[in-house]
């Protein structure tokens, strides 16, 4: 006997497999406090099936695999270990600044994520490996002595050790494990280099960090539930799912935790790849539908995908698992009407407990599981089987209170339209899940599982254009089914950063060695026989100058040096092309990361029901029937799914019950029992549950949400096809870009998560395209500008747009704009602060055509990186953009398939409508008035000093005036903008002071107009330099606008986030002799306070609000010459309130050239500090300095050919951001903590 438990959100799903026998199903609500209260009550169901005692079940059971999600809980519940960490000196706030990064960019409200390990307890030790493993600075045993016995006296009972490049050299985190030991000789020790041997120190000290977190709450579960089964046998019977889809032993799920972070989920992965496997399916989409949420997996060549990251809990997870993506739509998810009068379907969801109004236990709020039960899809007398009435009564009394009446339909509409909502939520998931990998999900069949999935995989298949589902037998437990077919595996990953020419290929071929023998011998140890063993080798690599990788499997290492350079080479550029539609053979291949995983299959197990009963009564032609609606009100036929016979086909529409799931078939889809393990539906005449006429969807609520989350994903995906292939830092890694779709009248109709200041000029992009090209634009053709004065806001952000056709109409335009690192001019970078005219900034691109119907005019391509000093860069950049768009164009293409031109076009005028209706009555609330708010300018880098920029905020009924015709006149420098700019940083004002789940669409704008007269800082007229404004003047005019409204709307605003300040060096890189240009993006500084809330950390300037990541330190020093000697939290730079500022950064570093470099500086908030509200002090001002030769100079904020030496240090101080409220009534509390954590002094 063997049993796999799954323990969910909602359910604890068990299952029960014997030689000969059917697999058996058990389901049993889950206990989320207690975890192992729902795991005994499934098993003692099990013994009381097979009338014995639970003691007797567990002496007889042979294997247990449990997937568990207590580590999950641990983290997602913040009941963690009292963990200590111990890290390089001068990088102790690694983990709070979280590379800077904010989930939500326009939420300048939310709190900010509590870091796992407060501040007091994260140590820096003296000691450093450099980027080659070499030791810089030995451990200092004395210093880390005196720290670990202050964490003794602070309790810790988990320690994590994370030090720079200990994946390169782990003698140091070693040496620390020996000192532990003798100090903490009982506590759970994580060390990163153990935990997550891979370059990027964000990754490993965030991973090790929730190892340490969780380690001690799973041991404490595992060994209780080991504990229990060793009185009944051997505790080798335990095995543990991981999220890898493997299974390890208990010793290892300990100590390894975080590996299992994501068990649950992995397991239905395993099982669905393993149940379609069984009848020749190997490439399948998963769909696991629960009631929590929806899990979609993608399973190529019979194997689940493996992603190698992912954020939980706000903490990232670099260890390899099954790629997931969740969605929080399940059957309990919430269905809501939001102000504008949308209909919304989940995220937020009823769990458990109290879980659909028709559950009857108190849940007011109407559900999936409601709208199904409303539509006769459900059995509201055989829930689970029949251990659980429906309240058809409640179910109906929820949906019309909180959704029909709302909305004007009648119940049956309304439950209809959470059902499609909710269905194209899922579609579009399952589209962004598969194309990310360069895959078509219509080539893939489906698996559906889980207890609500047979509801609705008919119709998310229909809206993905799958054609085939299987829905096996263990479908509403495949997931603890899943957990008894996966392997016992163990995987292993060593960082060996190095180009592929010049890779050591017998190092590499030793370091896979050692990493396969450890695997062997682990398995051995559990038992399992060399022969059985698998061994699998894989590589992450990128082009050079990419911060992301591709995983791809590593040739034969037998072959000879030459063959296998050029076989990995081909490996790379194939699977990059499979991606991303187009390689770069010239650019060279950088190996990242070894991977090595090594595994052994548990024995096979059997989906089948074995059964020899033919279940062809008299009564399956005749059915019972009962009201349902598909399309329509009708009756439809009810099957029991334990009478269904391989001699009938059922045509739908039909419903097909079991005990723990209902199976619904439409029009155009047949369901065979193909075998007794799995029923297969085929869907004929694919079309989209979307077609209708359109009469019916100029106002329907349903499609205006259907349609919008289609465009959105659209938007996302064009976002992450830019991550993944551009070439440049400040766009992969620190995501200075945006992406859009625009339609024919130049509206922004959607947009990525980009960068909030770009997000309104775009519009004006598509104009100057439009305008200048008129009726001479064709189907293929696609555009580039960046001329401030004709579309553009500064000459480094380059847009590329791409027209969209159908029938030879234009319809819409896909935008990407993308600050390039450098574009010419004066000086490296894409800024001179000693310009006095646009002349002087850099390659000037009026609107341009680079693709001619479909063709490249690479000469026109080849001008524009003549004249740049990166052009193989500026070249990688500008494809990543046209992927970018060409991606965009073909989703849109796909879209009017669903839809005709017409229906679409008033669907999109519907979403903006409800757009501006919301921000129209959020205007209406606020208090009619003129406000009026100033704010300054450090300077212009020449004559001009203390340049105001005035905000004249009138609010009159539902609109809203911004007048900044009072700003200063035009200066010399770089600091002035155009129009274009100074609409989208106003823009993005009003849109951080509103509800935050306010599209930002063109109907966002509808209710605001800026006055921005010409002549003046905020509207110059050319030749003026302008390439600083989308900082400055850009920060400056939402700072005053925020000032202006702190009186009229208090509890919308912030206080004053740190000006951008940054520096560029250039020269050429001794180790490789290349040329470089490296931007600063290290140091960011705090964010501004706001009602309730302090201000996040290091989040940078409020153009960008947490849009743009700091780099790896580890990155950085690989491959520029640079050292980072600290980087971490500047204590006392965040202003004083009753709730505080976010704190700046100390970021030092030395130029490690071997030649004299070129810096320059271009920013402000050297003089004009962060400001304060009601009575919050302002934060501290930037200081830059320069420490050369001993001497310390401090730097101006827009300086141009500054030499720097070899050993040369440039020490930032960034600012803080500012307070908010009277510091006097700050909670006592919060001031003793920040006094504790050293946030004050």
């Amino acid at each position: 006997m063997r049993i796999g438990i799954d323990v969910g959100g909602t359910f604890t799903d068990l299952v029960v497999a014997q030689n000969n026998r059917d697999i058996e199903q058990f389901k049993t609500h889950s206990t989320p406090k207690d975890p192992s209260i729902g795991v005994l009550k499934g098993l003692t169901d099990i013994a009381n099936a097979h009338k014995i005692t639970l003691n007797e079940l567990l002496t007889k059971v042979e294997l247990i695999v449990h997937g568990t999600t207590v580590a999950t809980n641990t983290l997602i519940e913040r009941k963690g270990a009292n963990v200590g960490i111990i890290t390089t000196e001068g990088f102790r706030d690694l983990l709070e600044i979280r590379e800077g990064l904010k989930e939500d960019r326009y939420n300048l409200r939310m709190p900010s994520v509590e870091p796992l390990v407060p501040r007091y307890l994260r140590l820096g030790i003296e000691e450093r490996i450099k980027y080659d493993g070499s030791v810089h600075t030995p451990l200092n045993i004395k210093n880390l002595k005196k720290n670990l016995k202050k964490l003794k006296s602070d309790g810790v009972n988990s320690l994590a050790v994370c030090f720079l490049f200990s994946f390169m050299n782990s003698n140091h985190e070693l040496q620390a494990a020996e000192e532990i030991k003798k100090i903490f000789p009982d506590t759970f020790i994580s060390l990163s280099h153990e935990v997550l041997p891979q370059i990027k120190e964000f990754d490993r000290i965030s991973t090790t960090a929730v190892n340490g977190y969780v380690g001690p709450a799973l041991g404490k579960y595992l060994s209780s539930f080991q504990k229990r089964i060793v009185e009944h046998g051997d505790e080798s019977k335990v095995l543990i799912i991981q999220s890898n889809g493997g299974a390890a032993p208990i010793e290892d799920s300990i100590k390894f935790a975080v590996r299992s972070i994501l068990s649950g989920p992995a397991g239905g992965a395993q099982g669905a790849a393993n149940v379609a496997y069984e009848i020749n399916e190997k490439n399948i989409i998963a769909l696991d539908m629960g009631g929590t949420s929806t899990d979609i997996s993608i399973i190529e060549d019979g194997k689940p995908h493996i992603a190698n990251e992912k954020f939980e809990a706000g903490w990232k997870i670099a260890v390899p698992m099954i790629d997931i993506h969740t969605l929080g739509a399940g059957g309990g998810s919430i269905a809501r009407v939001d102000i504008s009068g949308v209909l919304r379907v989940g995220p937020e969801s009823t769990g458990a407990e109290p879980g659909p109004a028709c559950y009857g236990l108190g849940g007011k709020n109407p559900t999936v599981t409601d709208a199904a039960l409303i539509l006769g899809l459900l059995n509201k007398n055989f829930f689970l089987g029949g251990r659980v009435t429906l309240n058809d009564n409640l179910a109906e009394q929820a949906i019309k209170n909180k959704i029909a009446d709302p909305l004007g339909l009648t119940i049956t509409e309304a439950a209809n339209g959470i059902m499609r909502v909710v269905t194209n939520s899922i579609a579009e998931g399952i589209r962004l899940a598969s194309i990310r990998k360069g895959l078509d999900p219509r080539n893939f069949s489906m698996v559906a599982f889980g207890g609500a999935a047979g509801i609705l995989a008919n119709q998310v298949a229909r809206e993905v254009g799958i054609q085939k589902i299987l829905i096996p037998y263990t479908a509403p437990v495949l997931s603890a089914f899943g957990m008894l077919t996966s392997n016992i595996q163990y995987d292993f990953s060593q960082s060996y950063p190095f180009g592929l020419e010049i890779l050591d290929l017998n190092e590499i071929r030793s370091q896979l060695q050692a990493m396969e023998k450890k695997g062997r011998d682990r398995l051995q140890e559990n038992g399992v026989p060399n022969e059985k063993i698998i061994v699998e080798f894989k590589a992450d690599m990128r082009y050079l100058d990419q911060i992301y990788e591709v995983t791809i499997p590593i040739p034969d290492l037998n072959l000879n040096d030459l063959e296998l350079r050029e076989k990995w080479a081909q490996n790379f550029h194939t699977r990059f092309e499979e991606l991303y539609s187009y390689r770069q053979s010239e650019q060279e291949i950088r190996l990242v990361t070894l991977r090595a995983t090594i595994l052994a299959p548990l024995p096979k197990i059997s989906n089948a029901k074995n059964t020899q009963k033919s279940f062809c009564n008299s009564n399956f032609s005749q059915p019972p029937k009962r009201q349902v609606h598909m399309m329509g009100w009708g009756d439809v036929p009810i099957f029991q799914a334990a009478e269904l016979s391989k001699k009938h086909n059922i045509a739908g529409p039909a419903v097909i019950e079991s005990e723990f799931t209902t199976v619904v078939l439409g029009h155009n889809e047949i369901l065979t029992k193909y075998s007794e393990e799995m029923l297969i539906i085929k869907l004929k005449d694919i079309k989209s549950i979307e077609k209708k006429p359109a009469k019916l969807k100029a106002t329907d609520p349903v499609t205006l949400s259907v349609v919008e989350n289609r465009l959105e994903s659209i938007a996302i995906e064009m976002m992450d096809v830019m991550i993944r292939t551009s070439m440049s830092q400040i766009l992969n890694s620190s995501r200075d870009f945006s992406t859009a779709i625009l339609d024919n009248k130049c509206r922004l109709i959607a947009q990525g998560e980009g960068i909030p200041v770009h997000v309104s000029a775009l519009p004006i992009a598509g104009e100057a395209i439009l305008n200048t090209f008129q009726n001479d634009i064709h189907p293929g053709d696609m555009f580039t500008l960046n001329d401030p004065y004709n579309g553009g806001s500064h000459l480094p952000d380059i847009t590329v747009i791409k027209p969209v056709f159908k029938d030879k109409k234009l319809l819409f335009l896909t935008v990407n704009r993308a600050h390039h690192s450098d574009v010419g001019g004066a000086t490296h970078g894409g800024y001179n602060p000693s310009a006095t005219e646009i002349y002087h900034e850099g390659l000037r691109i009026p609107p341009l055509r680079i693709h001619d119907k479909g063709k490249p005019r690479d000469d026109l391509l080849q001008m524009l990186s003549a004249n740049v000093r990166l052009p193989e860069n500026f070249l990688g950049d500008l494809n990543a953009q046209i992927g970018s768009v060409s991606t965009a164009e073909r989703r849109i293409i796909e879209l009017l398939d669903h839809y005709d031109e017409n229906t679409l076009l008033m669907i999109i005028d519907g979403i903006l409508s409800a757009t501006e209706y919301k921000v129209r009555q959020f205007i209406s609330e606020w208090p009619d008035g003129v406000y009026k708010g100033v704010s300054f300018l450090d300077d212009d880098g020449f004559d001009s000093k203390m340049i105001p920029i005035h905000a004249e905020v009138t609010i009159k009924d539902d609109t809203m005036k911004i007048d900044l015709s009072k700003s200063s006149p035009q200066v010399t420098g770089f600091i002035n903008s155009v129009y274009a700019n100074t609409r989208s940083v106003a823009h993005a004002a009003i849109m951080y002071l509103a509800p935050y789940d306010i599209a930002k669409n063109e109907g966002s704008m509808g209710p605001l107009s800026v006055i921005a007269p010409k002549g003046l800082i905020v509207n110059a007229n050319p030749p003026a330099p302008v390439c600083m404004s989308t900082n400055h003047c850009g920060e400056e005019i939402i700072e005053a606008v925020f000032k202006a409204l702190a009186n009229a709307v208090p509890l919308a605003v912030n206080s004053g986030f740190s000006r951008r300040m940054r520096y560029a060096i250039t020269r050429t890189d001794p180790r490789t002799g290349k040329y470089f240009i490296w931007h600063y993006f290290m140091g960011r500084g705090g964010g501004g306070a706001s009602s309730g809330n302090d201000g996040w950390t290091c989040v940078g300037e409020v153009n960008v609000a947490g849009g743009i990541r700091a780099p790896s330190v580890e990155i950085t020093e690989e491959r520029f010459p640079l050292f980072v000697v600290s980087h971490e939290l500047r204590p006392d730079s965040a202003g004083d309130g009753q709730w505080r500022g976010g704190l700046g950064a100390v970021c030092e570093i030395i130029y490690d050239g071997k030649n004299k470099g070129t810096m320059n500086t271009a920013g402000d908030g050297m003089i004009v500090p962060p400001f304060g509200l009601f009575g919050g002090s302002e934060g501290l001002p930037h200081r830059y300095s320069l420490v050369s030769n001993g001497t310390e100079r401090v730097l101006k904020s827009k300086e141009t050919e500054v030499t720097i030496l070899p050993g040369d240090r440039i020490i930032a101080l960034s600012s803080g951001g500012g307070g908010y409220g009277n510091p006097k009534k700050r909670d006592k509390n919060s001031l003793a903590w920040d006094k504790k954590n050293g946030y004050l002094s």
